[in-house]
């Protein structure tokens, strides 16, 4: 370890306070989803699809914060070159998982809410048919991502790499432009594509709750039916983390084009980029905890 100085301390605390804050709320998500997965007790179609974010949170949390905070402490070397290309390759596949997961939920919803034929009453062929979606997405993110470890290696020990890379631990093996271009166009489709359905997805739900909202209105019902404020609810979280996930990911993209537009970067711009890309892996459980009735109904029966 070498001696840190006091804005190496700050930014030390401030990842490990990220890093802790995400693997407690991820941890919490992800033992609640498997209790009532195997048992059966009060299990909502999108249980499985959560099942599957949470857990790829957990594994950006994980991949992300522990090293980055390590390295702020002063840490130096502590990754080899396998260490290194596993760490950032299982970042990189379960940051795609957790926007398939996303994009799977705000798609989920909003057919819930548009669709009422008689192809919605199939309810229960939900649960297996998210379960296989989500073994395709981990099938494709290894896929795509496996281009990664190729092209990352560990930090020499006798060369200065800090300046070099996107991370302070790991630094960029040799360029090769079509291998490069290959990888970005195929990782730049995939994003893309569900970030455009997420917001097309947002958008009709937004509408439909309008809808909903005036048709209520109208009507002058002063006791509104369980079922629309138990989707409303659902709804409304929903597009809590997709617009989260949106904006954390807009930003983490502006930092990272300029991260490697720079020719000198600062330390202050990996960490910035570092810390974008965590947080909504670190904040997603948080809402999820709040939105949900049987969580809250578990902690009012723990504390009293």
């Amino acid at each position: 370890m070498e001696e840190m100085s006091e804005a190496q301390v700050e930014v030390g605390v401030a990842f490990l306070t990220q890093t802790a804050a995400g693997i407690l709320g991820n941890s919490c998500l992800l033992c609640f989803y498997s209790y009532t997965l195997l048992t059966g007790q009060k299990v909502r179609p999108t249980d499985t699809i959560l099942s599957h974010l949470v857990f790829a949170n957990n594994l950006v949390v994980f991949s992300s914060g522990i090293p980055q905070t390590m390295a702020r402490f002063g840490w130096k070397y502590f990754l080899d070159d396998a260490g290194c290309k596993a760490v950032l390759y299982l970042f990189r596949v379960a940051r795609g998982i957790s926007l398939n997961a996303t994009c799977l939920l705000s798609g989920f919803q909003v057919s819930k809410l548009c669709n009422r034929n008689a192809w919605w009453k199939m309810t229960t062929r939900f649960p297996k048919c998210f379960g296989f979606c989500g073994s395709l997405f981990w099938i494709l993110q290894l896929l795509v991502n496996v281009y990664v470890p190729l092209r990352v290696i560990g930090p020499r020990h006798k060369q200065n790499v800090t300046l070099h890379m996107h991370y302070i631990y790991c630094s960029p093996g040799p360029p090769e432009p079509f291998a490069t271009l290959l990888h970005v166009v195929l990782f730049i489709a995939n994003d893309v594509m569900c970030l455009v359905f997420m917001m097309w997805a947002s958008s009709s739900m937004v509408l439909f709750l309008q809808r909903h909202k005036q048709r209520v209105w109208y009507i002058h019902s002063r006791i509104p039916s369980r079922r629309p404020d138990h989707e409303a609810r659902a709804t409304h979280t929903i597009l809590t983390l997709v617009s989260m996930f949106i904006s954390f990911y807009c930003l983490s993209a502006i930092f990272t084009l300029w991260l490697g537009l720079s020719r000198k970067p600062g330390l202050w711009l990996m960490d910035t980029c570092q810390f974008l890309g965590a947080g909504f892996s670190v904040l997603s459980p948080y809402v999820l905890i709040s939105r949900d009735t049987r969580l809250i109904q578990v902690f009012y029966v723990c504390i009293k």
